[in-house]
């Protein structure tokens, strides 16, 4: 009979956390969307790309949103619970009936426990996977629409190597006028171009685009400046391979975030550790793990947390699991900063954060073990008064 009163029990606290869960997680994800869709908005209105582009690209980052998001939204699920309990004095009867808040943990630890393996799914295996398709499927846009990093009146390198300045350009039929450029591809030579008209042909087929330029004039010279020459044209080619086109998207070499387990091992033994990419791998191979991790710790702390709280309501539990989330992510923001310079080791800096969130779940659960609140609200207030 006990049993079955628990399981009910259990059954009523995770009927509390989920809704929550779900609502966060959304909002969540919807706010970070809207940032990133002003900038890919751009690239639809100024440059023709397809909207259904848009869309693979906004899949392939919702690994990576997902993973950002689960710490967060399962903290202020946990913690919204415990706290709607707590102001309700349901907590305080469930203590008066013999259960203690230990034993409401169970349905804490199976909900934690599955966002904790949903976190690895996505650390391990969706989130490399995401990154590196989104590269490669910006690499492809980019690829189509070759003007893409040309802009009116300022400086700008759409082409690793070769700098532009135009006065105006047209999106539409891909034609600048009044055209600056300079040209340090070749190692012995500079090649410096002003032109009146350019137009940008880009094939595909050929992995070759070709800039045409009219009336303009080629100024050559060596490196060293020994020698030079000028050289009048009416109509002049510049071609640029694929390995030359948006060096920051075209680059091949995977960025740590798109490797891996057994791609960062593989390159950690041949990485020599002095490098700062080496740095940045460790911290990525460990963050694979930690953050997952992490994600578990939240939900382990929201409990005691709420349960510890007598008065406010959802709003303060949303603000105060989001303060706590906050000052983590900055933890996490500053770790990662130093652990990838090298000022302090890779392997310390990727736990740190989640070394913080246990002594804070054990500092927690202590409080709470002997009953001693944080009466937030009503403090907040009482300051006020006086």
């Amino acid at each position: 009979m006990v049993r079955v009163k628990k399981l009910t029990l259990y059954k009523y606290i995770l009927n509390e956390i989920w809704p929550t869960f779900m609502a966060s997680l959304i909002v969540f994800i919807f706010i970070v969307l809207a940032a990133t869709m002003l900038n890919l908005s751009e690239w639809i209105v100024n440059h023709g790309v397809p909207p259904l582009s848009i869309a693979k690209i906004i899949l392939c980052l919702l690994p990576g949103l997902l993973l950002f998001a689960l710490p967060a939204s399962t903290l202020i699920a946990v913690f919204v619970a415990f706290l709607r309990l707590s102001v309700d004095n349901e907590i305080q009867a469930i203590k008066t009936s013999g259960i203690g808040l230990y034993q409401l943990l169970p349905p804490v630890i199976l909900f934690s426990g599955v966002t904790f393996f949903v976190s690895c799914s996505i650390s391990f295996i969706a989130a490399p996977l995401g990154n590196r398709s989104f590269k490669n499927l910006v690499f492809q846009t980019a690829y189509s629409k070759a003007d893409m990093g040309i802009k009116e009146g300022v400086f700008c390198e759409p082409f690793q190597g070769v700098t532009f300045y135009v006065n105006s350009f047209s999106v539409r039929d891909r034609t600048m006028s009044d055209i600056f450029l300079v040209d340090t591809r070749d190692p012995s030579v500079t090649n410096s171009i002003v032109a009146k008209e350019g137009k940008i042909f880009a094939n595909p087929k050929s992995r070759i685009i070709q800039v045409q330029f009219q009336d303009g004039i080629v100024f050559a010279t060596d490196k060293n400046l020994d020698a030079a020459r000028t050289i009048k044209f009416s109509t002049y080619d510049l071609s640029v391979d694929t390995d030359d086109l948006m060096p920051a998207i075209s680059s091949r070499t995977l960025d740590p975030n798109e490797m891996f387990i057994q791609d960062l091992i593989s390159k950690l033994r041949t990485t020599p550790r002095s490098e700062m990419r080496y740095n940045e791998m460790v911290m990525e191979l460990m963050e694979k793990f930690s953050i997952p991790l992490a994600v578990f710790l939240m939900g382990m702390i929201g409990a005691p947390l709420g349960a510890q709280i007598r008065a406010g309501g959802r709003f303060l539990g949303i603000v105060i699991s989001l303060l706590i989330f906050l000052i983590y992510y900055l933890f996490l923001a500053g770790m990662r900063s130093l652990g990838e310079s090298g000022t302090l080791p890779p392997y310390v800096g990727a736990w740190l954060p989640v070394l913080f969130l246990l002594a804070s779940g054990l500092f927690l659960m202590k409080r709470a073990e002997e009953e001693r609140s944080l009466d937030v609200l009503g403090r907040i207030l009482r300051v006020q008064d006086k």
